[in-house]
């Protein structure tokens, strides 16, 4: 119990790190979308009204990352016994698909301006986007260090970083318009930056799916984990072996060892221990170990296929 404990407390000082950061870019941002409101109205731009509704997005998406953080922190209740950990997997997976849609708008926007060029006040646009840079980028910079530790993390990294290559590209576009009178370049830029927020967010939208439908997190080698398991003195072997997220930070693993029938009462107690140790370096918090002694008929009906009834008796 008191191992637990220290668990959990290491897990909210970072939780608190991480909420301190994704608090910084929510106010960043809104403070950012007022200006380009603002200013779009004034100069009766089309492209800071737009890129203003893409940041509003990102402040959602800030928004729901934290607010998914803050329910981690609610304790298991007799109805929903693993607490709302699920729900940053669900945050990760809508800020992927709203990623989608953003590359959406934009690719729809830039084809009605190749169609119908407008022209564009470059250098005010130009300004505005170098604030962008700066604002997107620093809350960028915030999630650098977790981003990999976490998929929400990454989530709200990707929309930052989207955001700051948008905002080059205005800064880029604003300032080649302004020296060319070429209207296109404003188009040929959102292209070019669809593309590499697709590229980043390919990723992470397939992580959250497989996550949404528990599959096996990409960073656990489910053979690498069975091969050592099976070198610990007294397995045999192990089926029904079902490994999950519970949270995008926290993991949960379930199977059914078959041990030597000599094994006592005491050896099958430093089985387990010494799994659920080995477990926990590979990133796997929540084990459950079913024992059998060699010969005992496992009481599932079938051991290679699992049964109906064995995902019930499970979950």
């Amino acid at each position: 119990m008191g191992h637990d404990h220290h668990d959990h407390h290491h897990h909210e000082l970072k939780l608190s790190e991480v909420s301190r950061a994704l608090v910084i870019g929510i106010v960043l941002n809104v403070i950012f979308v007022i200006l380009e409101t603002i200013t779009g109205f004034w100069y009766d731009s089309l492209a800071l009204l737009s890129d203003a509704g893409h940041n509003f997005s990102d402040v959602i998406a800030l928004v729901m990352a934290l607010t998914a953080f803050k329910l981690l922190s609610i304790q298991p209740t007799k109805e929903y016994t693993y607490g709302y950990r699920k729900t940053t997997i669900w945050a990760a997976l809508i800020n992927a698909l709203l990623l989608m849609v953003a590359v959406g708008m934009i690719l729809w926007k830039s084809v009605d301006r190749w169609m119908n060029p407008v022209e564009v006040d470059g250098v005010t646009t130009a300004i505005i986007a170098g604030i962008g840079i700066i604002i997107n980028g620093v809350t960028a910079w915030l999630f650098v260090k977790d981003k990999d530790k976490d998929l929400n993390i990454r989530g709200a990294y990707l929309h930052m970083l989207a955001d700051t290559l948008v905002s080059v590209g205005v800064v880029f576009s604003g300032l080649m318009i302004w020296q060319t009178n070429w209207f296109w370049v404003d188009t040929v830029t959102s292209w070019v930056i669809v593309f590499m927020i697709l590229v980043s967010t390919w990723s992470l939208l397939k992580d959250s799916i497989r996550l949404s439908l528990d599959g096996v997190p990409k960073e656990i080698d489910s053979s690498k984990l069975r091969d050592h398991i099976l070198t610990i003195k007294g397995v045999l072997s192990m089926h029904h072996t079902h490994i999950w997220a519970l949270s995008t930070s926290e993991n949960a693993m379930t199977a059914h060892l078959v041990i030597d029938k000599t094994c006592t009462f005491d050896d099958a107690a430093n089985i387990k221990h010494e799994i659920r140790h080995f477990l926990e370096h590979e990133n796997i918090q929540h084990v459950t170990l079913e024992l059998e002694k060699e010969g005992e008929k496992c009481s599932a009906k079938d051991c290679t296929i699992v049964s109906e009834q064995e995902i019930h008796h499970h979950h």
